[in-house]
């Protein structure tokens, strides 16, 4: 387990023990260490969400869906996350993508299986 799977687990363990805003910097604080770290990203956007601080989740939920295009449920989270903050046009547009990458999702796992019945 690396350093910012522990830290993520800690700011987990943090928001169930009613601490949202230590969990919150903790989250922060692993994003500074890796910005990649999409799992961060998707708690900060719902515990952002949580805290009515739309703009912050909205861009938390994007950066998911930039750093895995191939995930189908993180556009569905940007969906509800646009949804909430009363981006109704953006919410349409994140399920059509998340339409998009379970049907390219669909069209791999076929390919995988055909190319391994050969």
């Amino acid at each position: 387990m690396t350093q910012v799977d522990k830290m993520y687990d800690e700011a987990i363990e943090l928001q169930q023990q009613g601490d949202l805003q230590g969990a919150l910097s903790k989250l922060q604080e692993i994003i500074q260490l890796d910005p990649s770290y999409a799992l961060a990203h998707a708690a900060l956007s719902v515990f952002h969400s949580k805290l009515n601080e739309h703009e912050k989740a909205v861009e938390h939920a994007r950066k998911v869906c930039e750093l895995e295009p191939e995930d189908p449920f993180s556009f569905v989270a940007l969906s509800l996350i646009c949804q909430k903050a009363g981006l109704i046009a953006e919410a349409e547009e994140a399920m059509w993508q998340a339409r998009q990458a379970q049907v390219a999702a669909i069209q791999r796992r076929r390919a995988s299986s055909d190319d391994g019945h050969q």
